[in-house]
């Protein structure tokens, strides 16, 4: 008895597949991250340095606004330090630090689920080299600690990094507890550089700036020692 011809798929279903498949939703997620960059360069965020936060906004609702609008720039790669810069300069240090934790947790989780939810899928079978197998298992099986490490250098791009860890099979809560304990202490040294900014000779502006010089030249020497095994040396 022969068995009954399968029955084409229709339009629509095809449609659908190409819609939802991995390289049509990275697509999807390029396009995203070139619209923000474009309005970023537009909008230039680095103005707030010097134009100061719009009068309208005031109180909590400025640092609520400020948070908000810090997470989102950090996904469309706006670099933290001017962000943090001008949290210092616009709300001070004990709410400016506030404000910019919060602004990199909330750009760290929009960044990690954009990759993980449109990007991920399409990349993970790219993952080839020995470099790029040796990283994603680090950040996979140790997660935290790799993360907090990221975040505890600076000179990584922290957008890039977002995206990498997505699609990675690290977990959602070590990553953002990791992001929130490890970017602490640089937030702190920029904030505090825009808080005392304008007092350039005061201990704290110094100590802060000094700070960012020791972890900055810190970064390259781990980054020397590590390149081998990155390498899979």
């Amino acid at each position: 008895m022969l068995e009954p011809a399968a029955t084409p798929d229709g339009f629509a279903a095809r449609c659908t597949r190409v819609l939802f498949s991995p390289w049509s939703r990275l697509g999807l997620l390029l396009t995203l991250l070139a619209g923000a960059a474009a309005a970023m360069l537009l909008w230039q965020p680095q103005r707030l340095l010097a134009g100061g936060w719009p009068m309208q906004v005031s109180g909590p609702t400025a640092l609520v606004v400020f948070a908000l609008a810090y997470g989102v720039c950090t996904t469309a790669f706006v670099p933290r330090p001017v962000l943090n810069i001008a949290a210092g300069a616009l709300f001070g240090s004990e709410s400016g630090l506030a404000t910019a934790l919060a602004g990199t947790v909330l750009g760290a989780g929009l960044a990690f689920g954009l990759g993980r939810l449109l990007g991920q899928d399409a990349l993970r079978p790219l993952l080839r080299a020995r470099w790029l197998t040796a990283a994603d298992r680090q950040l996979s099986e140790h997660g935290f600690r790799s993360m907090l490490a990221i975040r505890l250098f600076p000179g990584l791009p922290f957008c890039a990094m977002n995206y990498c860890a997505a699609v990675s099979r690290m977990g959602w809560f070590p990553y953002l507890l990791a992001t929130a304990l490890g970017s602490i202490p640089n937030t702190a040294a920029y904030v505090i550089a825009g808080a005392r900014a304008s007092t350039p000779t005061s201990p704290a502006f110094l100590l802060s700036m000094g700070f960012i010089a020791l972890s900055g030249l810190a970064a390259l020497i781990v980054a020397w020692c590590k390149r081998k095994a990155l390498r899979g040396h």
